[in-house]
């Protein structure tokens, strides 16, 4: 396999740096290719602006960036992103949850990278989405470092559920554009890892890794399933027994 990990922690000597180099050894120990995204490392520019458009005609900033995709003028770092995910057969989002999100800068990479005619289309230059789309056919998993501990982020849980919290990420950014989205490896109190919980999550790690090619992916639903009416309502009817808010878009 081809994977690419995108990486998003400024301290290399972090829980979620020492992850990410256990899965890079795990990987390429297992004879797959692995690119890494290293993005404080490369100073990644994590705001969208026209600077990264070269010279297009269109003023709406969602259509220039799909002009600048077409006429091949976005920046050369945005290219080169973008070369890497139509290059990787599985992409690995390793990050800490930051306010209930991914960090700044990895925001700033979808922000940018998942450009308008790449990610997702607009008007008569629509892409298929939800399922289908520009990176169909590759597999996609979060790595994902918590703070607080399980209990807190449960379904009575004060910080909501994990799946909620990390839903727009799963299923509004890597199966928008069609990938396939493998259940996340979440690691709860990370505040205080010893010696030997962290060879715990390590092994843990690696497991899932070797797993890669045969996890069941979420059962999101696709656009174009005939489970959605018109204006993209799920009908009536069709969530799992005892299913509510995000988990209504989960096939039982």
């Amino acid at each position: 396999m081809k994977v690419l990990v995108v990486y998003a922690h400024p301290k290399p000597d972090s829980l979620t740096g020492a992850l990410k180099d256990v899965a890079v050894a795990q990987l390429r120990g297992e004879g797959h290719e692995v690119r890494v995204s290293d993005l404080y490392a490369m100073g990644w520019k994590a705001a969208a602006d026209t600077g990264d458009f070269g010279e297009v005609e269109e003023g709406n900033f969602m259509l220039a960036s799909g002009e600048a995709y077409r006429n091949g003028t976005l920046s050369a770092d945005i290219r080169a992103e973008q070369e890497k995910l139509l290059w990787a057969d599985v992409v690995l989002l390793h990050f800490p949850l930051w306010w209930y999100s991914m960090p700044a800068i990895l925001k700033g990479w979808v922000d940018r990278v998942f450009t308008c005619g790449f990610a997702y289309g607009a008007g008569g230059d629509a892409i298929p989405r939800y399922g289908a789309g520009r990176l169909a056919g590759r597999r996609a998993m979060l790595v994902v470092s918590i703070g607080g501990r399980e209990p807190s982020y449960s379904d009575r849980g004060i910080n909501g559920p994990v799946d909620d919290l990390l839903f727009p990420i799963q299923h509004g950014i890597l199966y928008y554009p069609g990938m396939d989205v493998l259940p996340p490896f979440v690691v709860h109190g990370t505040l205080r890892v010893d010696t030997e919980r962290f060879d715990e999550i390590a092994d843990a790690l690696r497991q899932r890794l070797t797993e890669l090619p045969k996890t069941e992916p979420i059962r999101y639903r696709p656009q174009d399933s005939g489970d959605y009416d018109r204006t993209l309502r799920l009908e009536p009817g069709l969530e799992a027994a005892g299913a509510t808010g995000f988990g209504i878009h989960v096939r039982p």
